[in-house]
């Protein structure tokens, strides 16, 4: 049976795990999110939640093509909030995210839930996220750099306490005790992630729970992501009294370290052929120059600049 058989049949029943999708103007993305999603197999009752998030293109049309999908509004912009509005309505008790531009592998969802169940009301987990490339024997720039350093999840997991919200499934109490997810002033998952870390939950990486995640469009989409990124990092910085030395030194640091990632990508086995690897180290030495100075920017700032919106980016 599969997992949309399952959420017409479980109407009376509540559903082993609700699917939550923030969705803001990508109908054609979230055609292919959902139909990987209600392919997956999965024993017991299945409920997706799609909520929309003010898009100018609505996604009405593609929500009718899945019969029991449900879709609810959050006019609140970000993903964050549109997470919360989701979880708000969810019946079951294994909560899944995925973002509307990713596609889930098969097996994706079982390895999930059981994850999360093995953990019970303190199950917590996040999943591994690779690239989906447009033409995998020959690359664009930037498919080729986040192919290595984009969605390094198991990194995040493990030494940053936190994975990101694309590809997250939790027990709902988690949810209820850590709190909501953060509005667009911060990178919301590494924020959720880290009070979560912080209460003293401990996130597991789960390989199995594998989706695939579009290339950035272009270079300006990576800059709006680092400048979220480094705008939360300072803020963290500030709040906790670390010394301007500190600060001062990271920003320093990134011209050199693009010797050494620089060799990784190089060396990297996710990728093939040396045209691909050196379009990546490309965008490699040209973004690493850009933190420098956009971390020294925010400390001249003060630090108060507003996080991005989620929809420059869509």
């Amino acid at each position: 049976m599969t997992a949309a058989q399952d959420s017409e049949s479980a109407v009376s029943a509540l559903p082993r795990v609700t699917v939550i999708i923030p969705h803001f103007n990508m109908p054609d993305a979230l055609d292919r999110c959902l139909a990987s999603v209600v392919s997956q197999r999965l024993a017991g009752g299945v409920e997706i939640i799609v909520v929309d998030n003010g898009s100018r293109i609505g996604p009405e049309t593609v929500i009718a093509r899945y019969p029991g999908v449900r879709l609810l509004h959050e006019p609140t912009p970000g993903p964050g909030p549109a997470r919360n509005t989701g979880v708000a309505s969810a019946r079951a008790d294994v909560l899944a995210f995925i973002d509307a531009d990713c596609r889930a592998e098969a097996g994706w969802l079982d390895a999930a839930v059981r994850a999360v169940e093995a953990g019970g009301q303190r199950g917590v987990v996040g999943g591994d996220v690779r690239i989906d490339f447009i033409d995998p024997a020959n690359l664009t720039a930037i498919e080729a750099y986040e192919a290595v350093f984009a969605y390094r999840q198991k990194m995040y997991i493990e030494k940053q306490g936190f994975s990101g919200t694309g590809n997250l499934a939790m027990h709902r109490d988690v949810h209820a005790r850590v709190g909501p997810f953060s509005g667009i002033g911060l990178a919301e998952d590494r924020d959720w992630g880290q009070r979560a870390t912080a209460a003293g939950y401990r996130i597991a990486y789960v390989p199995a729970m594998r989706i695939y995640h579009p290339a950035r469009p272009d270079y300006a989409s990576l800059q709006v992501k680092w400048q979220r990124h480094i705008a939360h990092d300072w803020a963290t910085h500030r709040a906790q009294a670390r010394p301007d030395w500190r600060w001062r030194l990271k920003a320093a640091a990134m011209p050199a370290s693009i010797i050494v990632d620089g060799l990784r990508l190089l060396l990297s086995g996710r990728l093939s052929g040396m045209a691909n690897r050196l379009r990546g180290l490309g965008v490699l030495a040209r973004l690493r120059l850009y933190r420098g100075s956009e971390m020294r920017r925010v400390m001249a700032a003060g630090g108060d600049d507003a996080g991005r919106h989620w929809q420059a980016a869509a």
